[in-house]
């Protein structure tokens, strides 16, 4: 009995004690008095050149205007504002100058939203009477839409076995894409020989087989916007067809050139190319002093015209022709290699009979009665025909001054 008397008078001031302790706490924690602060949203997402509101709330037993302070987590925080309820206290950083806007309950609103704006949002809310400060974050992203994208390929067409062929698929404008490929319409299915690069933007084709002659497509989303490249087809031929295709093509070609050989003639070659001239019979004008001359008319033939092509068969000549007295170019037109006769010359003939030779003009004038007339007959002499080269003169030539001097002797 005594022992557990002792027992029980030690455990009195113990318990006392415990509930002293007790009483202390609770009365400490009722003179404590602190800002709660809450988020509707931990990440808000922003498009670049839009507007992004960084929502807050907070509780406090303390009707004062609370002190509201926003920071911009980088390796040296950034202070982004300061306000006592929605009074801005302070100069803003160039940055954020016209582009800052503060409510009472601490939620933040950013205008004109830059890419350099993305990061984590620190608020800190306090309040004079209250011991303790309260804190929240907020993470922000920003990004920009983006374009539709594209599928680039070295050729529409490839062969069949052909290795690594590639298609690349590319954007134009927008942050943080991620690619995807689609075959058919559907996503690509795991295969070996379809390879990835490790941004997904490239599609490797290990090995070229029938299966993959399909349409084929790319993909592109960020936060904010998602876009599908147009189709593009692949086209892939057996190496056979291309054998029989090449063959065909071979083959009408050279059925091609064979009928345009046989078709095409050369041109003959016009022998009668240069055209002869009329040959007219060309009696050159007399002086008086030739008049007298007792030698009789030569009728001249007109040459060939030395312009003539050697070997042409317009203007060749039988060697056995005598040389011929020189004679007199016509400036008539060409004519044809046609056998008609030439023009007649429109001169006429001198009936003055011939005279005697220069050399007898001392002679005397009773001598000069001796050369044989002249008979008159038509006004024009006879034509001899074409082609006598021969030189024809009278009968009988004129006597000479010796002859003459025989006579009378």
């Amino acid at each position: 009995m005594k022992a557990e008397r002792e027992a029980s008078s030690k455990a009195l001031p113990v318990a006392a004690l415990l509930l002293k302790l007790c009483l202390l706490l609770s009365s400490l924690s009722d003179g404590v008095q602190g800002v709660n602060i809450t988020s509707p949203g931990s990440l808000i997402r922003g498009t670049l050149g839009g507007e992004a509101l960084l929502s807050v709330r907070y509780s406090s037993t303390s009707s004062d205007q609370p002190v509201i302070k926003w920071q911009l987590k980088r390796d040296k925080p950034v202070t982004v504002v300061q306000s006592i309820g929605s009074e801005i206290i302070g100069n803003l950083r160039p940055e954020y100058r016209d582009r800052i806007l503060i409510y009472d309950n601490g939620t933040l609103l950013l205008h004109n939203l830059k890419l350099s704006d993305e990061g984590v949002y620190e608020v800190e809310i306090s309040i004079t009477d209250d011991t303790f400060t309260g804190e929240g974050t907020v993470n922000l992203t920003v990004d920009e839409p983006l374009s539709r994208p594209y599928v680039h390929m070295v050729a529409s067409t490839v062969l069949e076995l052909s290795e690594h062929f590639t298609l690349n698929c590319s954007h134009d404008n927008g942050t943080k894409a991620i690619y995807s490929w689609l075959k058919g319409g559907k996503p690509l299915a795991n295969d070996t020989r379809l390879q990835l690069s490790p941004d997904h933007k490239i599609l490797t084709i290990a090995r070229v087989l029938m299966a993959d002659d399909d349409i084929y497509s790319c993909s592109v989303e960020n936060p904010i916007s998602r876009m599908r490249s147009p189709p593009v087809k692949l086209t892939v031929y057996r190496r056979s067809s291309l054998y029989i295709i090449l063959t065909t093509g071979g083959i009408f070609l050279l059925i091609t050139l064979v009928t345009v050989c046989a078709c095409w003639k050369p041109p003959k070659k016009n022998a009668c190319h240069n055209e002869a001239k009329h040959e007219v019979d060309v009696v050159p004008k007399m002086t008086d002093h030739e008049r007298r001359n007792p030698v009789a008319l030569y009728v001249l033939k007109e040459q060939d015209s030395p312009e003539r092509e050697n070997g042409s068969p317009c203007n060749s000549r039988s060697p056995s022709e005598p040389s011929s007295p020189p004679s007199y170019i016509s400036s008539l037109p060409p004519s044809s290699c046609s056998p008609d006769p030439p023009a007649r010359s429109s001169r006429r003939y001198p009936r003055t009979p011939a005279s005697s030779p220069p050399s007898l003009h001392h002679k005397p004038h009773s001598l000069s009665t001796t050369s044989p007339p002249h008979p008159r007959g038509s006004g024009r002499m006879p034509r001899l025909p074409v082609g006598v080269s021969t030189v024809h003169q009278t009968d009988e030539p004129a006597p000479s001054l010796e002859s003459a001097s025989q006579t009378q002797t």
